[in-house]
């Protein structure tokens, strides 16, 4: 990736390239996982202005495979509203260009 002038342009850019979750984002900038949360909802609103689309995978449990697919928030879930576990896997987050 070419010097990028911004936090949310960096990860604009990673994200145009792979599927990543919040958390593989803030381990690549190393900042804080709901910081990385923050610049996604930025993201999400101003992508349209740029005929591009932020793309989430939602969050899966684990133990039971529960799917939040009604799930507005783009942080990862605290725990399973089916089984009750905690093994969450995290939404994943990938831009796509519309045609």
């Amino acid at each position: 990736i070419s010097r990028i002038e911004t936090m949310r342009q960096y990860i604009t850019a990673l994200l145009e390239q792979e599927t990543l979750s919040a958390r593989d984002i803030s381990q690549l900038m190393r900042i804080p996982e709901n910081d990385v949360c923050d610049h996604l909802e930025h993201i999400k609103k101003t992508l349209g202005k740029h005929n591009q689309q932020l793309i989430t995978t939602p969050a899966q449990c684990e133990r039971c495979g529960f799917i939040y697919r009604k799930r507005d928030r783009l942080s990862k879930p605290g725990k399973c509203p089916i089984c009750h576990e905690n093994l969450i896997n995290p939404p994943r987050f990938h831009i796509v260009i519309n045609k």
